[in-house]
């Protein structure tokens, strides 16, 4: 039965998304007259809501549309995507049912080694007793679910060997549509597609898109690091051999379709769709979501992640995603609800080593994934792109070496040098491989970033760090007859220091709500080798007709399932924990050394901050029993949004039916959030925090590192626990020490310690 609810419209028609405030990836559009525009930061945060709903709806009702979603705001007696409407009027806005409208925008897709580098088995193999494998039954009958590009269901990481019966509370279905040879089974326990978002913006589908099969490769991957099977022997042309599992091995899978083959605009995934995701999932009971999808920071109420988590977050389900590719640019994090665990990427202990040597006998190290080999120790003549371009070509472009833009007779039988940028370097690889060449060296662009990509190469190739390519670059110039040879890469265990930040890896502060520390958590996610499409070539690329059963990517989209296989081991070992509980111990419980026991890096070797990594690096073994949890319950997260100013109408798009907002409304900074955040402190504040006994009885001391220029006291000093559930509530007071320190924001951080736990939670302070 249909319930009479308010409804959410998208709208859809992105040719005229010019005439709005703002642009779908949340910039403002600087090209609209003056007098229409009007900054957030300007408008009184009280008032923010209901001037965006006011003026900012307004303008958007005025301009045509080709289709209307319409979003029935109930938990499932009716679908939360529910209609298709063909036009969008003047007055539409105006119906009682209308709460907020927005662009059906476009988002982005943003292993075998990583468990061992988290601590969950040895070196060998081997799982040790202690490991929250071990203990949480290696995530036995919870349901991860994920939203992405769907599932290759034949990859051996979907297997169904050694599982039992499927759980009762599964409500959903395998949705094969018209693909008749995709099927489910014990492992794989269900999977949908969904795609009127997608076709309001391409246009009308063929039955090719009647099914949740990945054709992209993109949703194969995250869903077999969040939980795929053990499978032995896994490796992408030979490298990284090994046994291929996810993070709860023995959980049950579903996968929600909801990215296809880029648009015309280049985005593949669409709010519509989303939403539609997470009402079914909501419905099947699955107990985590994984979103490894982002797009630029949005204000709450206009963003489908926000809107369709905090639905999910309401039945107890944990939404992990990804914080964005956007880095190292700061204020670039995404996902930045505080409903949802929000995870950057780092490194991990592990390389793909292929040498660049040169005649003069000095060797840089870089990595590739080629399986192609140049002849054992034979020397080929080397040139720049640049020496090597083609008449018609520019500098700049031939430097890149792209297409077009080579001369092969120049090229022919060499080894070339090309500068990372503009085209993918598989890219490169295949203009080298046409004009000639016999091998490919990639040299970063940029001096700070030192992160470099081992990639599945067409040619013999190694792709090096800027340092190293002026050198190679300064070694042809000086010579006549400059020389090199690239060794076959290998795989390299035990590598320092690792983990370190990713450079692609989206930064803090957050941009939306600066009171909250996003990112949350950082996790592997570079050089992950998990299950693939067949469908795909490994680089993505039309012309790339080889086919891999595994492939190994990088990315935020690659740590969020880390974090979702995480998040579901500790379902099962704590069913009875809040989404913000588990929240709560993956970040108190992080660390922040590398195995040089060190401070934790950027990619540029400069010491990392909570901006980049949250609370830190995931530790699965500690977060099964972190000692004290900051808990948050539903009205929690609506007295937040309150706080934001956030009127009725909005906060119905969360919560079906009226909330009574606080008065006066909590301040933002006493929300009871694992990090500890003040992006204005002005003389001195306090702060309240409350903590859960969620272990054995004890008694805490709080340790403090202040952050530099600021004095930070507890109290009390001590709390003690009697037993499990019981919680104790303790003040912060920040303090400014020196006026200088305004110049920039400080780290520092509380540690509450008994005789077994050590809960850490980051302080991040900026005084004015």
């Amino acid at each position: 039965m249909k319930l009479d609810r308010p409804l959410l419209l998208f709208i859809s028609n992105f040719k005229l998304a010019y005439n709005l405030l703002c642009r779908p990836d949340g910039t403002f559009n600087r090209t609209q007259p003056q007098s229409q525009l009007l900054e957030p930061s300007a408008v009184p945060r009280r008032n923010l809501a209901e001037f965006l709903d006011r003026k900012f709806l307004a303008n958007m009702i005025t301009i045509p549309v080709d289709v209307v979603f319409s979003f029935d705001v109930v938990d499932r007696a009716t679908n939360l995507v529910n209609g298709v409407f063909p036009k969008l009027n003047r007055t539409t806005h105006k119906h009682p049912k209308v709460i907020s409208v927005f662009l059906n925008r476009g988002g982005k897709l943003d292993t075998t080694r990583s468990w061992a580098f988290m601590g969950l088995e040895d070196n060998n193999g081997m799982v040790p007793s202690n490991s929250i494998w071990n203990k949480a039954r290696y995530g036995e009958d919870t349901i991860i679910g994920n939203l992405d590009s769907g599932v290759w269901p034949e990859s051996k990481s979907f297997s169904d060997e050694g599982m039992g019966p499927i759980p009762s509370k599964w409500r959903g279905i395998c949705q094969n549509g018209k693909d008749v040879g995709f099927h489910c089974n014990r492992k794989l326990i269900g999977a949908r597609y969904f795609n009127k978002g997608y076709a309001a913006v391409v246009g009308p589908l063929n039955s090719s898109y009647e099914t949740p099969r990945d054709d992209l490769g993109h949703g194969t991957h995250t869903l077999s690091t969040a939980g795929g099977n053990f499978v032995t022997g896994a490796n992408m042309f030979g490298f990284g051999n090994g046994t291929a599992k996810g993070g709860s091995p023995k959980a049950r899978l579903v996968a929600y379709k909801v990215c296809w083959e880029p648009a015309p605009n280049g985005n593949p995934c669409f709010d519509a769709d989303i939403l539609a995701a997470f009402d079914e999932a909501i419905h099947d009971g699955v107990d985590v979501l994984s979103l490894s999808l982002s797009w630029g920071p949005t204000l709450f109420f206009y963003d489908s992640f926000s809107i369709g988590s905090f639905h999910a977050m309401k039945h107890g389900i944990v939404v992990v995603s990804s914080a964005g590719n956007s880095g190292p640019r700061e204020a670039s994090v995404s996902n930045i609800s505080p409903w949802m665990i929000t995870v950057g990427a780092s490194t991990m202990d592990r390389q793909f080593p292929s040498y660049v040597v040169l005649a003069n006998n000095i060797t840089f190290k870089g990595e590739s994934l080629s399986p192609e080999a140049l002849p054992d120790n034979k020397f080929f003549p080397l040139i720049s792109a640049v020496d090597a371009k083609a008449a018609n070509a520019s500098f700049q472009d031939a430097f890149a070496c792209e297409n077009g833009t080579l001369d092969p007779q120049k090229v022919k039988g060499k080894i070339l040098v090309c500068l990372e940028g503009y085209t993918t370097t598989t890219d490169k690889g295949e203009q080298a491989v046409l004009a000639g060449a016999v091998g490919m060296i990639i040299s970063n662009a940029e001096f700070s970033v030192n992160i470099v990509s081992a990639e599945p190469h067409f040619l013999p190739a190694s792709h090096i760090n800027c340092t190293d390519g002026v050198a190679v670059l300064t070694y042809i110039n000086s010579t006549d007859s400059p020389m090199a040879y690239i060794t076959h890469p290998i795989t390299q265990l035990g590598t320092k220091p690792a983990p370190f930040m990713a450079d692609f890896s989206s930064r803090g502060p957050n941009s939306i709500t600066p009171e909250i520390l996003k990112p949350d958590i950082t996790a592997p996610g570079v050089s992950i080798i998990a299950a693939y499409s067949e469908a795909k070539g490994p680089t993505f690329e039309i012309y790339d007709t080889r086919r891999v059963k595994y492939n190994l990517m990088l990315g935020t989209s690659m740590s969020c399932p880390h974090v979702a296989g995480i998040a579901g081991l500790l379902k099962t070992l704590h069913p009875d924990w809040s989404p913000a509980a588990i929240r709560s111990a993956i970040m108190t419980s992080a660390r922040t050394r590398d195995n040089s026991m060190e401070p934790m890096l950027k990619a540029s070797y400069i010491k990392a901050t909570p901006f980049s990594y949250g609370a830190g690096h995931v530790r699965p073994n500690r977060a099964m029993d972190p000692g004290l949890v900051y808990d948050l319950t539903v009205n929690d997260y609506l007295n937040f949004l309150c706080a934001l100013g956030y009127n009725q109408k909005v906060i119905t798009l969360f919560l079906e039916g009226p909330y009574t907002c606080p008065e006066p409304p909590i301040s933002l900074t006493n929300f009871n959030y694992p990090s500890i955040t003040d992006p204005r402190l002005s003389g001195s504040i306090t702060m309240t925090r409350t903590v859960k006994n969620v272990g054995s009885p004890g008694t805490y001391k709080a340790q403090v590192k202040n952050p530099n220029g600021i004095s930070v006291l507890v109290t009390p000093k001590i709390l003690k626990f009697k037993e499990i559930g019981e919680e104790k509530t303790f003040n912060l007071t920040l303090k400014v020490k020196e006026a200088s320190v305004g110049r920039d924001y400080a780290f520092g951080q509380l540690i509450w310690l008994d005789k077994k736990h050590y809960v850490r939670t980051p302080i991040v302070v900026k005084a004015v």
